[in-house]
């Protein structure tokens, strides 16, 4: 039976909010011109830069996800930490050094002068879809625990109450201060997410009556403290051949062709800084993800092994009126003690911040689409594109809304575990973006109309492998038992021949 928040807990949660906002505040300055509102003036330190970088891809899918992932298997996942640190290396090799050559506020202003404006605009639409699908997704991850916390269900209703409450709250912290009040804030959410976590450990381990030697041998009987999957088989998301490919591909995507992060390393003052606060955040993360794994594991042996519980163990979990990505969410809202949930919770809002996709969303629409726009009849006044920067991310946020109660039913038809679900919906944009991004980097081929027909041939080569696709089409079953790092190796190698097919453009 969940327990009902306590008005301690409501107190926290009041807390957080104010905290939240206090921050910021102090971080708002009068935003004189775009390049103030989108990239914080190019002022930002670099440990601060990587801070906010770890809180834009810990996301809700990591503080919910990954317990879930270490609860139902094991730690093949911190090992995939091995692709974000190869991208990195190839990311401060290849393309960080000519974002900072070519000054540009995004990171598909580099198409331009190699494909043409209508390339770099196409590359910006396919960012924006993808961003939307993805950022959606997460906020309707969050949106669930938000749903179970305030109104001790997920109907779909008040779900779509949640994600509203989370993009309301995301829009108030990001539309005054743009890039600078949103790094700030990451700050704030990383210290309690991570907080949280750690108090969520501490709780989990004195409530384990059998001995660390007992509970570690448990689990190491069971497989379930595996760190390499060395198989070779194509549905395991995390075996290190997956790892090396579609995974150091992800976060090649990720880091350095998602303007949602990449949007921070141009925010520090030159391309040595943005490449030392790559690799940190980097290696930020893996702690941070163990941690949350250690929680599965330990909640795996709450649940699954009253033998080591001496009989006290909880009641079974797994599932909160039908839904089974929630193991950690049923633990909170059942053991937590009051307060310490109300501070769990915060966590977790914290940890469902959309307010990162919205400032990146934002300043593609604004530089990249209503800028070269709006000045066909003349300049304007910088002031004029932070005004139009604040239009567009409540637009913005309007689609983030809508894209959350989709993946309501969409991830409830695919029954995909909340980590692979979260994580796979982002190769719809990636796919294309890296093909692109390979031919601009390591080839001389392609031309616009390559460029835009690759864009389109990722997001459907990824779009045919999907379960509901593959059923509407009456396509091979096997289709759809794919792992999404295999799915994004195809959709890049499919987009990459498109683009190759482009002859490039002669000058006179």
């Amino acid at each position: 039976m969940t327990a009902q928040f306590t008005p301690l807990d409501w107190a926290i949660l009041g807390t957080y909010v104010a905290i939240l906002a206090l921050a910021g505040w102090l971080s708002t300055r009068r935003q004189r011109s775009a390049d103030d509102y989108f990239l914080a003036g190019h002022r930002v330190p670099v440990w601060l830069v990587a801070v906010s970088v770890l809180s834009t891809t810990q996301s809700a899918a990591t503080f919910l996800g990954a317990p879930d992932y270490s609860y139902r298997g094991d730690y093949t996942y911190l090992t995939s930490f091995l692709g974000p640190l190869l991208a990195a290396f190839l990311l401060s090799r290849y393309l960080i050094p000519r974002f900072y050559a070519e000054g540009v506020t995004t990171v598909y202003e580099l198409l331009r002068a190699r494909f043409g404006a209508v390339a770099m605009r196409a590359a910006g639409g396919m960012y924006l879809v993808g961003r939307i699908l993805a950022s959606g997704a997460r906020l309707y991850l969050a949106a669930i625990a938000v749903s179970m916390i305030v109104f001790a269900d997920i109907q779909p209703g008040n779900v779509l109450a949640a994600s509203a409450v989370l993009v309301a709250m995301g829009l108030a912290f990001t539309f005054i201060g743009g890039l600078r009040s949103v790094i700030w804030s990451d700050l704030v959410q990383v210290l309690l997410y991570v907080g949280a976590a750690l108090t969520v450990l501490v709780i989990l381990w004195t409530s384990i009556p059998a001995p660390a030697g007992d509970v570690l041998a448990a689990l190491s009987a069971e497989n379930k403290l595996r760190l390499v999957d060395l198989s070779l088989d194509l549905t395991a998301p995390f075996s290190l051949l997956a790892t090396l490919t579609g995974i150091t591909l992800l976060f090649f995507a990720s880091m350095g062709l998602d303007q949602d992060i990449t949007q921070r390393f141009l925010a520090c003052r030159d391309g040595k800084e943005g490449r030392r606060a790559l690799y940190a955040s980097v290696v930020a993360g893996v702690p941070v993800v163990a941690l949350f794994l250690v929680i599965g594991s330990l909640l795996y042996i709450v649940y699954q092994r009253p033998d080591l519980m001496g009989g006290a163990g909880a009641a079974a979990a797994g599932t909160f009126e039908g839904e089974r990505i929630t193991v950690f969410m049923h633990y909170i809202l059942t053991q937590i003690p009051p307060g310490i949930r109300g501070f769990v919770a915060v966590g977790v809002l914290a940890a469902a911040a959309v307010n990162s996709g919205l400032i990146s969303m934002s300043s593609v629409l604004i530089q990249d689409f209503y800028r070269p726009w709006a000045e066909r009849s003349g300049p304007r006044a910088e002031a004029h594109y932070v005004r139009a920067g604040r239009i567009g991310m409540v637009l913005l946020a309007l689609a983030l809304l809508a894209m959350s109660f989709l993946c309501f039913y969409w991830q409830r038809y695919t029954e995909a575990p909340l980590l692979d679900f979260a994580l796979g919906v982002m190769s719809f944009a990636y796919s294309g973006l890296l093909g692109v991004y390979f031919t601009l980097l390591f080839t001389r081929r392609g031309n616009v109309a390559s460029v835009i027909a690759a864009l389109a041939a990722g997001f459907l080569a990824i779009l045919l492998q999907q379960s509901y696709i593959v059923d509407l089409l009456d396509l091979p079953a096997g289709w759809k038992g794919l792992a999404f790092p295999w799915q994004l190796c195809i959709g890049t190698a499919v987009a990459f021949a498109t683009c190759q097919l482009g002859r490039p453009r002669v000058s006179a």
